[in-house]
């Protein structure tokens, strides 16, 4: 296995990771679980960078890549549907997509082509990123008794509703745009495949 390829299976182990610590109603648990999913979405861009600088790209690799990030970002999510943090919907509608374009895209293998991914879904996922995370810094900074002013700033940057929240609405809003705007757009390429021609 490869230095890519291994950062991508290490990635699925932080998942798993980030799962058990955020179901701890503590700010050590919050904390940890942030920490976690933080280092495993880092991990996301950096295994995709090597295998394309080493050309080290390979079929393993193309499988376990986009498959251990549905994993985290869908995770994510449950998750904060779960504290009310996320409509019940647009997680379903997250979920839906990813399994949508996983489908077009075994349909294309089947047919001996590529769907490659686009740029809409690199920015969908950097938004989605964005939400994920400033929702688990509100929840870990709610768990702590006080706060100084630098922790003080981050409880309000990550507001999520009422007077003054913007980061997570802003960032929710435009994720939820590009899930559907991607979504159909890979459709739209596929429409050929599906049917049949």
């Amino acid at each position: 296995m490869n230095l890519p390829n291994a950062i991508t299976v290490s990635r699925l182990f932080l998942t798993a990771g980030f799962i058990i610590f955020v179901a701890w109603e503590s700010t050590w648990g919050h904390l940890t679980a942030l920490i976690l999913f933080i280092i495993a979405a880092a991990s996301d861009f950096l295994d995709g960078w090597l295998a394309r600088k080493l050309n080290l790209v390979t079929p393993l690799g193309k499988l376990l890549d986009p498959l251990a990030d549905k994993i985290l970002v869908c995770s994510a999510f449950v998750f904060l549907t779960a504290m009310e943090l996320c409509p019940v919907w647009i997680t379903a509608l997250i979920i839906g997509r990813e399994f949508l374009v996983t489908g077009l895209r075994q349909i294309a293998i089947e047919a001996g082509q590529v769907l490659a991914a686009d740029n809409l879904g690199k920015w969908k996922t950097g938004f989605q990123l964005t939400y994920l995370i400033s929702g688990m810094v509100w929840l870990t900074l709610g768990t702590m008794d006080s706060l100084g002013p630098f922790l003080g700033f981050f409880r309000w940057l990550t507001t999520p509703w009422g007077e003054g929240a913007w980061l997570m609405p802003i960032s929710l809003f435009l994720a939820v745009a590009l899930t559907v705007i991607s979504g159909w757009h890979y459709l739209w390429s596929s429409r050929y495949l599906l049917r049949g021609s």
